[in-house]
């Protein structure tokens, strides 16, 4: 069955491809209105719209998830609901198409909501309380941006249709509102700060869901909401929502220089590229965001497919700090997991480095001020510096803890990492010759044409000195514990948003239970009539037991009132 879908998501993705290629060519684009039911003026209807930008993202997020599924055929072999894990992940997919062709924002709500709910039953897959807790964190987080679309909905009410592409020039009053709950939506979805909390506690679903989550489907959902809605969000000052997106990324990559969980890693690298793709969005660069969605999508995928392989035949140990030397046992996945990388970094001729190369170009050409500026090529900096960090504790001299087991690697997986390893080098290239239409000419001096690739040296030669001298164990770890735990857990980021509203709402809970389920309320309210129909009852069985002096009494007292009356 896994063989089988597999195949038919990539006949799929390939034709999609074709057909974007094609619409691209002709700069065609098709809008399918299909009236599911008519009763006098009111119509229900399903809208579809194809145009070049939902046929390439579809046929992305269709290959990625073929090479998914036909790596969990052998990942989830031995998992006795692996079924049920199939019907899953295809719902996910199903879902995140909903969002990708729907023009209309209530069935945009279908494959949103979808995604929630989906990513919640994938998250709980291996039940244990640690998932349940993160499935919540998820859910609940999610379920701030599909408020956030309904209330959009309600206010779309004022155009009268809910197809928001006829309105993109179409600017009004209530538009600001409109563009505030579409932000926060996309800010939920992508969790940006500060929803930034659920994408490192949703790595508690099996690791080919996060392949699947971080490159291609759940959190890029936002950002190809917001990319929908560009035209309509740029008539507004957007430096509130530039400043979130560039300190999410910032956190993010700070953050994961201190981590020491494999998939954490991974998790907050994708936290700080979405971070990346919504600071070049909001800065009025849609297609750029766009390019670097698709290109990461793919080294994203490879590097989860990786990660879940070395996971394996560390008997599960994801901590970075029980590895060491895995190239001398599993060679082909080191390679595959240094491609995707360097592809991250941003190294020269990589899929990555055309993507970001080209958004740090339109960032220096641009009129934003020095914080941004610095802030991107710290963030740049940092990438380069845990990415190096984790290649240097994984497969480097650094002696770990565990052994490595017997799980070889496997052919199946192999050749689904195989694919994506091409598409991780020769993505960038493909896809910015086809989406890039019109090139600006950009001079600018040698120093600013080179400081990518200077912050990229820069953060490579850190994170390596940063792992050999071991500097978060020994020295400042013992003298600056409280500054690398703040860095290390994302600046506190997960006990604002768990713990500062569990904590309050547990002991309001508790006092609204004291004083009504055990007070005066209790007393009063629920307890008043429970308690007069038990009396009524026990009353009624002491009456109704066949006991010869009650009847007596009772003819004794009925003569009485008869003998009184008369």
């Amino acid at each position: 069955m896994y063989k089988y879908w597999s195949l038919i998501l990539f006949m799929f993705s390939m034709f999609m491809f074709f057909i974007g290629l094609y619409f691209i060519m002709m700069d065609f684009s098709f809008f399918l209105d299909w009236e599911i039911i008519s009763i006098n003026s009111v119509s229900l209807s399903m809208t579809c719209m194809f145009d070049w930008m939902s046929l390439i993202f579809m046929s992305c997020v269709l290959f990625i998830s073929s090479m998914v599924i036909l790596y969990s055929h052998s990942y989830m072999g031995d998992d006795i609901f692996k079924y049920r894990f199939l019907l899953l992940v295809l719902l996910f997919v199903l879902s995140m198409m909903f969002l990708i062709i729907s023009p209309n924002l209530v069935s945009i709500l279908l494959g949103w909501d979808g995604l929630g709910l989906v990513s919640y039953c994938l998250v709980i897959y291996f039940q244990n309380f640690k998932s349940f807790n993160a499935g919540m964190l998820t859910v609940l987080t999610n379920r701030i941006g599909d408020v956030a679309i309904l209330i959009s909905i309600a206010w779309f009410f004022n155009k009268g249709g809910f197809n928001y592409v006829f309105y993109m020039d179409n600017y009004d009053n209530w538009s600001f509102w409109v563009v505030i709950f579409i932000i926060l939506a996309a800010f939920t979805k992508s969790a940006q700060i500060p929803f930034s909390s659920w994408l490192p506690a949703a790595m508690a679903a099996p690791t080919p869901v996060s392949a699947l989550v971080h490159s291609s489907t759940l959190v890029t959902a936002g950002v190809y909401l917001l990319i929908r809605f560009n035209e309509f969000i740029m008539y507004f000052d957007m430096a509130l929502p530039l400043f979130l997106s560039c300190m999410t990324m910032f956190m993010a990559g700070l953050g994961a220089n201190f981590e020491y969980d494999l998939k954490k890693i991974i998790a907050l690298s994708t936290l700080s590229q979405l971070g990346f793709m919504m600071g070049i969005l909001f800065m009025g660069y849609p297609i750029l965001s766009y390019l670097h969605l698709l290109t990461h999508a793919f080294f994203k995928a490879l590097l989860f497919l990786c990660a879940g392989l070395i996971i394996h035949c560390m008997n599960n140990s994801q901590d970075i700090r029980h590895m060491g030397y895995l190239v001398n046992q599993m060679p082909y996945t080191c390679a595959c997991f240094c491609i995707s990388t360097l592809s991250l970094c941003g190294f020269p001729f990589m899929s990555g480095f055309y993507s970001k190369d080209f958004i740090l170009e339109y960032l220096t050409m641009g009129s934003l001020n020095l914080f941004i500026y610095l802030i991107y090529f710290i963030s740049v900096g940092l990438t380069v510096s845990y990415s190096f960090r984790l290649i240097y504790y994984c497969f480097g001299s650094f002696n770990g803890l565990c052994s490595s087991s017997s799980v070889g690697e496997d052919s199946v997986m192999m050749f689904s990492m195989l694919i994506l390893t091409l598409l991780a080098i020769c993505s960038g290239s493909l896809l910015s010759w086809l989406l890039i239409f019109n090139l600006d000419l950009m001079l600018m001096p040698i120093e600013c044409k080179l400081m990518p690739l200077l912050f990229v040296l820069l953060g490579s030669w850190l994170g390596w000195v940063c792992s050999v001298l071991s500097v978060y164990d020994t020295l400042m770890g013992l003298f600056y514990h409280m500054p690398i735990y703040f860095m290390g857990s994302m600046w506190f980021m997960p006990y604002f948003s768990t713990f500062m509203f569990y904590s309050n709402g547990l002991f309001l809970s508790k006092s609204f239970t004291s004083f009504l389920d055990y007070g005066w309320g209790e007393y009063l309210v629920s307890g008043s009539f429970s308690s007069f129909f038990n009396w009524l009852s026990q009353f009624n069985v002491i009456y109704q037991n066949n006991n010869v002096k009650i009847y007596l009494i009772s003819f004794l007292i009925m003569g009485l009132f008869l003998v009184i009356l008369s």
